[in-house]
């Protein structure tokens, strides 16, 4: 696999200029760089990991996806992207989209404990769910998937990304430097904005719903119905695709 010197990437880099002030800061958290099997083997910059220039020259780093749905009911929650993001502004897509960083707490493997903190570290960031109502044990991993993303030309996505369901009551109050709206919907509402030229969707989370997200929701209505009272996640715990890294395109 080509990897970027730091060397290189200062020549290649655009400045930010233009760009909303808390988002350039962010561009300076530090992601995990992984190979192509998810083995971690050093750091780069959110910006660096994000433009195409890099990503071209075969830059990959890690990632997570939560998705949120009701317990009561089963609907899931969307968010959708502030205007102020830098990478695919103003677009919908599922309940949280992050990376784990390059700290101790959100480096540990085993169980998925660090995409686990970043998770709980996030989803209080973008939608403002106090962190006293998540805890590691909310979230049942699926899989993950391994995809490339452009967004504008300048910057895009490759990303290793493990796939989160939970089933929570949480309270919301979107930051709107982060979230410009959110909404709960059915699995025939979401396939009903797929279909409508209204909605722009992020590429990762149409890529998720074509292949996995709509049977993964029918299994879990299904299997949560059958054990009565609402629904869980967690029937899904040990399902098929558990650990399987997937390559999507």
């Amino acid at each position: 696999m080509a990897t970027v010197t730091e060397t290189q990437t200062k020549t290649q880099e655009p400045t930010l200029d233009g760009y909303d002030e808390e988002q350039v800061r962010l561009m300076e958290e530090r992601c995990i760089l992984v190979d192509e099997n998810d083995k971690t083997y050093g750091e780069g910059s959110k910006k660096r990991c994000h433009l195409m220039t890099n990503i071209n020259d075969g830059l990959l780093h890690r990632a997570f996806s939560v998705f949120l749905f009701r317990p009561s009911d089963g609907r899931l929650l969307l968010q959708q992207r502030a205007e102020e993001k830098i990478t695919f502004p103003d677009m919908w897509t599922n309940t949280c989209c992050s990376h784990p960083l390059y700290i101790k707490s959100e480096l540990v493997d085993e169980g998925q404990a660090g995409v686990r903190a970043a998770a709980i570290r996030k989803l209080p960031h973008e939608l403002g769910i106090p962190a006293e109502q998540l805890s590691p044990e909310d979230f049942t991993f699926l899989t993950r998937i391994h995809y490339l993303a452009p967004s504008d030309g300048m910057w895009g996505e490759h990303e290793i990304d493990y796939i989160l369901f939970a089933t929570k009551d949480v309270t919301l109050d979107l930051q709107p430097n982060e979230v410009k709206d959110a909404r709960y919907v059915s699995k025939e509402e979401l396939e009903a904005m797929f279909k409508d030229p209204a909605y722009k969707f992020t590429p990762w989370f149409k890529l998720i719903a074509r292949d996995l997200l709509f049977p993964w929701w029918d299994q879990m209505i299904e299997k949560s119905k059958a054990l009565g009272g609402d629904v869980r996640a967690d029937v899904l715990a040990n399902g098929p695709q558990i650990n399987d890294l997937i390559k999507m395109t």
